[in-house]
């Protein structure tokens, strides 16, 4: 039996190139294009299927196939071809009424709007498609949120398979497309746009220059397709959709629909990333991001100072060099910070409130932002919501705001300390009034707050907390070594290091089972009849717990037993049938 070879090659949320035929040497990549009928012979060599369809008969016949014979990895070179009945889908304001008349087969989807909601098919949790595609895509266009959910359905629900929106994608929205999840396109709108004497590009249409040919589109999707690969890779294909977006009304309200489809719901984000990554907030839609959300209602609900820092808040203002404690201005602060009995936390756009103990995780350490010194009437909403909050929860009895936001004014109720009282905040007036605020405030309430490792283990734990939900597997841990990476030993032995650039806690294998005995970590668990020789795969999986994300260290288990350790390399959704890596292998046990 032919089978259509894919393979994740690199990701970025719901992004994915997928190489297309054997996994260790890929023909082709996505985002690809099919070609269809009436296209030039010209844009052949850039095409990785061809699609054809046949009115002659009722319901019309539909036929695909791939361009390479390579793209079969059943054991023979040959051309793949799928053949299936168009079906009868009814338009979206139908969506209540069922046509009764499918198209495609378990290979070839053919879904609509209507059929989302009606075929029977999609009960089935052993339907795996090569090709899904939603053949009403550009009808669902006009109603915004429908397409948004239609799309982020169908890729979540099929993640092995290639997704496809005829009529939909041109060089103007493909890395928007992509970004919701899309593989594959078609040149029908660039065609269309041609025909009518206007080229569409990677940031949208303009009339024909007389000096250029008619197929020139075909360029435009070349060259839009090796900027998508590259941003997804780069992991900035945000960025590019963000200036892409701008080109169109439509755009910009599909992306900030997707965007609060992903707030409201599990949105597929990254724990760690590389300490080369970059976040570049540089538009106000950037705020919008999930990222930015799930960053803000962390902090607000989840993060807990050290104990003995949690009756002062002291507010400091950010600064361009991420984490904050290496730029001059933060060196300058903590001359002057006395004690560690107050808790640290920067107040920033657009993550709002970044507290000392997180400053090395991600995105905390990682992004970047056009500093004007002017807060527009968002951000301080933003902030004084999430202040109000943390004050609350936390329960701090004073704040003292170095920041310059006049945050006295807001909150009446709050015993609130202007330590810069007009000036900047590394006048040294004003480094001398904090310097001895501190020093008042905490004598006068009687803190006695550790120093040293006492100290650096209790903001572990609050790290912890945050991250992992628990701070058990700290109990009885020393610190030994020399900064940056501190080792955590217990009874004498390594069960982890700290690792500042990466923002995380590298776990040792003596580590393993006190992570699995106070639930620390996440656990999968593996099929019992499997030998686990390499990564994990879907096809090896028993069960996996929700919501894990890229950069999670996950216990692995087989037969209730404890036997090792991995991290995962891809969310949650493609764990229910990812054709990727999902999980690097890291210890093993026994």
């Amino acid at each position: 039996m032919k089978a259509l070879g894919r393979t994740v090659l690199a990701r970025n949320r719901h992004a994915r190139i997928l190489g297309l035929g054997d996994r260790r040497s890929p023909s082709s990549e996505t985002p690809a294009m099919v070609m269809i009928q009436d296209d030039p012979e010209s844009f052949l060599p850039h095409c990785a299927f061809r699609f054809k369809r046949d009115p002659t008969s009722s319901p019309a016949m539909l036929s695909m196939e791939t361009l390479d014979p390579d793209f079969d990895v059943s054991g023979e070179s040959s051309i793949i071809q799928w053949e299936v009945e168009e079906g009868l889908h009814l338009p979206p304001s139908l969506n209540d009424s069922d046509s009764g008349r499918s198209g495609g087969d378990s290979a070839w989807l053919l879904l609509s709007w209507q059929s989302l909601h009606h075929d029977s098919r999609l009960s089935n949790p052993d339907l795996r498609p090569d090709i899904v595609v939603l053949v009403d895509a550009p009808q669902l266009s006009s109603s915004g949120a429908d397409l948004i959910l239609a799309i982020r359905t169908l890729r979540e629900r099929f993640p092995a398979a290639l997704l496809w929106t005829p009529g939909l994608g041109g060089p103007d929205n493909a890395a928007l497309l992509s970004w919701m999840g899309v593989d594959l396109f078609d040149s029908s709108r660039a065609r269309f746009a041609a025909s009518h004497g206007h080229l569409l590009t990677m940031l949208g249409p303009r009339p024909f220059h007389d000096s250029e040919s008619e197929d020139r589109w075909i360029q435009e999707w070349v060259d839009v397709s090796h900027s998508i690969r590259s941003a997804i890779r780069n992991g900035t294909l945000r960025e590019l959709v963000e200036m892409q977006a701008l080109n169109s009304a439509s755009s910009v309200e599909h992306l900030r629909r997707f965007d609060a489809l992903l707030r409201d719901n599990e949105a597929p984000l990254n724990r760690f990333v590389p300490s080369s990554r970059k976040f570049r907030f540089n538009a106000v839609t950037s705020r919008q991001d999930p990222l930015v959300h799930d960053w803000r209602h962390r902090v607000s609900e989840d993060y807990n100072p050290p104990s003995h820092s949690s009756r002062i808040l002291l507010l400091l203002p950010c600064s361009q060099r991420k984490p904050y404690r290496e730029s001059q201005s933060h060196r300058r602060f903590a001359r002057h910070i006395q004690s560690n009995g107050v808790d640290q936390v920067m107040v920033t756009s657009p993550l709002g409130l970044v507290p000392r103990a997180l400053e090395d995780l991600w995105p905390a350490a990682h992004y970047d932002i056009p500093v004007t010194g002017d807060w527009d009437l968002d951000e301080l909403d933003m902030i004084h919501s999430m202040l109000a909050r943390l004050v609350e929860r936390v329960g701090y009895e004073k704040v003292i705001d170095h920041s310059g936001m006049n945050l006295a004014s807001h909150f009446p109720n709050l015993d609130i300390i202007d330590s810069r009282e007009g000036r900047t905040a590394g006048n040294p007036e004003s480094l001398e009034r904090l310097e001895s605020v501190i020093k008042e405030l905490v004598s006068d309430l009687g803190i006695r707050a550790p120093k040293g490792h006492r100290h650096r283990i209790e903001c572990y734990r609050a790290l912890s907390r945050f991250q992992y939900g628990t701070d058990a597997w700290l109990d009885d841990v020393r610190i030994e070594g020399r900064p940056p990476k501190w080792r955590l030993q217990k009874n004498s032995i390594q069960i982890a290091q700290w690792h500042p650039d990466a923002g995380r806690f590298a776990f040792s294998k003596a580590a393993l089972p006190i992570l699995h005995e106070t639930k620390t970590l996440p656990e999968i668990e593996l099929q019992a009849d499997i030998d686990w020789r390499g990564d994990i795969f879907s096809t090896i999986i028993s069960s996996y717990p929700a919501g894990i994300r890229v950069g999670d260290d996950l216990l692995v288990i087989q037969d209730g037993n404890l036997i090792g350790s991995a991290r995962a390399t891809a969310s949650h959704w493609e764990w229910a049938g990812s054709p990727g890596r999902l999980a690097r292998s890291h210890h093993r046990l026994g």
